[in-house]
């Protein structure tokens, strides 16, 4: 059995949970590279609730951790229950889930908080040496927790200003490749941040996890 992976998921759908084509494309690469997965998320309400085929804010509320459920084929995991030694390093795919309800960097900016348990987390992992990736518009958290981190969100010169603003520091990508930060073990991906289709995310997904497995 190879290395876990702690997959963490902020809902299921783009606009306001984790990004489908990205969690596939990342599970995919992950599995070819024979790691094992494990599906975790916050048990908490969504910041926002989309309805995908109008674009529009439903007014129902919808369960992070249940709704991740949907890409975990219901093999998922509070991210309270995880401890340190279950994994050995963290992914988390895009979505606009993670700057909604992972952390508050689509209302906030710069000044965003991160979940309490998403934090925990990173710092865990961090204190572990246990590397961490990240994809789309996700390495928003590692800048506001990591202080310095050098990650990646493509090239988008207003994300990148706030990344830079928080201590971190951003390195312009393109989308079939990642950025590594090998002091503090992290990779990242631009994915639909500048990706035109699934296919160029799954380019940008096998880099990353490539990378991944060389900060074992």
């Amino acid at each position: 059995m190879g290395k876990k992976i702690a997959f963490v998921l902020s809902g299921c759908g783009v606009k306001d949970g984790s990004e489908i084509h990205e969690a596939v494309a990342a599970l995919i690469a992950l599995d070819r590279a024979g790691y094992e997965v494990i599906f975790t998320a916050p048990d908490v309400q969504q910041t926002a609730t989309v309805d995908h085929s109008t674009e529009k804010p439903e007014a129902q509320t919808r369960n992070a951790l249940k709704e991740g459920a949907r890409i975990a084929r219901g093999n998922i995991r509070p991210l309270s229950d995880l401890e340190p030694e279950d994994y050995d390093a963290v992914v988390f795919p895009g979505g606009f889930g993670a700057a909604l309800t992972l952390c508050s960097f689509a209302s906030d900016g710069p000044e965003c908080s991160v979940n309490p348990e998403v934090e925990s987390l990173i710092n865990n992992a961090l204190l572990a040496r246990k590397p961490i990736a990240a994809m789309c518009i996700a390495p928003v958290i590692l800048a506001r927790t990591i202080p310095g981190a050098k990650l990646t969100i493509g090239s988008n010169p207003e994300t990148a200003a706030a990344i830079n603003s928080m201590g971190a520091v951003h390195v312009n990508c393109s989308v079939n490749d990642s950025v590594v930060d090998v002091e503090r073990k992290l990779v990242t991906t631009p994915a639909y941040m500048l990706a035109s289709g699934p296919a160029e995310v799954f380019e940008g997904a096998l880099s990353m996890v490539e990378k991944l497995g060389e900060l074992f």
